[in-house]
């Protein structure tokens, strides 16, 4: 069996006519968290999405736990366990905190769906919110109903599309303790433009330049976290 419960290999994709993504190439371990980072525009949502399933590849393919994914649905990429945390719409506004959950859980066994304790474990602030309509929630709170709902499914790989974004501080940083502990046992998969976040929870940081992966950081180099904060904001 491989050591990674993803493997990207040469992928090409994008828009119709436009191509963003790049003979792309890289591997997640099975356990920790890859970071992606790089300008706006430089194809890191592009490449979620079409891990995803959301976009088809032009070329290349996307393998989970040893299988080919590349053609296969979204639908069946979260029944295999990958979960998904959207950078916009995290949430179903119109339901309540506990519907969303549900939904969540919808690959999970039909007598195990209606129990929300695991994830409110993680984010116990939720606890008090489950009749609440999510739409009427903070941008924070709607992004930790967003990742509870994504981890209330129990994925082996966690995929998140800047889940920061927008987020008070110290929403981020509950966020963050949270998924250090989630990564010691599973794997995280983040595109994040917040360097310091992603510094403090990652074993290794994929720069995206124009579609292209350019460069692969250790976080344990502080040098090179610099060089990669300099090419960042310059």
């Amino acid at each position: 069996m491989s050591d990674k419960y993803l493997e990207i290999n040469q992928l090409s994709g994008g828009y119709e006519a436009s191509q963003v993504l790049f003979d792309i190439s890289f591997g997640i371990p099975r356990t920790g968290v890859t970071a992606i980072v790089g300008r706006n525009g430089a194809g890191k949502s592009t490449l979620l999405q079409t891990i995803m399933g959301f976009i088809k590849p032009t070329s290349g393919s996307i393998s989970y736990e040893g299988v080919d994914i590349t053609n296969s649905s979204t639908y069946s990429r979260t029944r295999l366990g990958i979960g998904y945390v959207p950078q916009d719409r995290p949430v179903f506004s119109d339901l309540t905190v506990r519907e969303n959950l549900i939904i969540g859980a919808s690959r999970l066994p039909r007598d195990q769906r209606n129990d929300l304790a695991p994830v409110l474990e993680i984010f116990p602030k939720l606890a008090d919110r489950l009749d609440q309509k999510a739409g009427t929630m903070s941008g924070g709170e709607r992004k930790m109903v967003g990742i509870a709902r994504a981890l209330i499914g129990q994925p082996k790989l966690l995929v998140m599309d800047e889940p920061t974004e927008g987020v008070w501080h110290g929403v981020v940083d509950e966020i963050k303790d949270r998924l250090i502990i989630y990564g010691k046992t599973n794997a995280i998969l983040i595109v994040e433009q917040n360097l310091d976040f992603i510094s403090a929870i990652s074993s290794q940081i994929l720069l995206i330049e124009r579609g292209v992966i350019s460069q692969r950081v250790s976080t344990s180099g502080k040098s090179e976290l610099e060089l990669l904060r300099k090419k960042l904001t310059v």
